[in-house]
């Protein structure tokens, strides 16, 4: 089954996408979706350095919860800092330190932190234990350090790297 299926989530997922993308809920759409969300990971599989395991769903969902929600108020909050003029930013480069030992979660982290607005991932480390962020505005680098630790990190290292003993 895994050599007809290699990822059942990612092929549900990307045939939702699909349906989101092109705005119809058709038959038509929703095979087209079906047979691009298994074709595309089929096709890449060879190309997948690790095998991708969710231990803990609840936890997963909760995250995307919590990534929409910092999108939605970073979005606001970016705006507002432009409304109020350059003068009153306060840039920063962050060194945060990674518990994630995964290629898979340390690159899930780096693209929430760029996804959300008003900061960006500039670099890992070549030994994969800090990440370096761009923020757009902070008067306290190390309370986004633990920002960034507790909603993102800690929930990544649930989801992909904890074993389900360990909960």
């Amino acid at each position: 089954m895994k050599r007809l299926l290699p990822h059942p989530l990612l092929t549900l997922t990307l045939a939702i996408l699909w349906l989101l993308l092109v705005n119809a809920f058709t038959m038509g759409h929703v095979v087209l979706g079906l047979i691009l969300g298994w074709l595309i990971p089929f096709a890449t599989s060879g190309f997948w350095p690790e095998h991708v395991r969710i231990r803990h769903t609840g936890v997963l969902l909760r995250y995307l919860a919590v990534f929409v929600y910092d999108i939605v108020r970073g979005s606001f909050q970016v705006a507002w800092l432009i409304l109020k003029g350059p003068a009153r930013l306060h840039p920063a480069f962050v060194v945060v330190p990674l518990e994630l030992k995964t290629d898979l979660g340390i690159s899930l982290l780096a693209n929430t932190i760029s996804l959300t607005p008003g900061t960006v991932s500039s670099l890992v480390s070549a030994d994969k234990r800090t990440l370096i962020v761009h923020t757009l505005n902070t008067d306290d680098p190390d309370a986004l350090v633990a920002e960034i630790k507790q909603r993102y990190e800690a929930p990544l290292k649930r989801i992909f790297e904890e074993d389900n003993e360990s909960c």
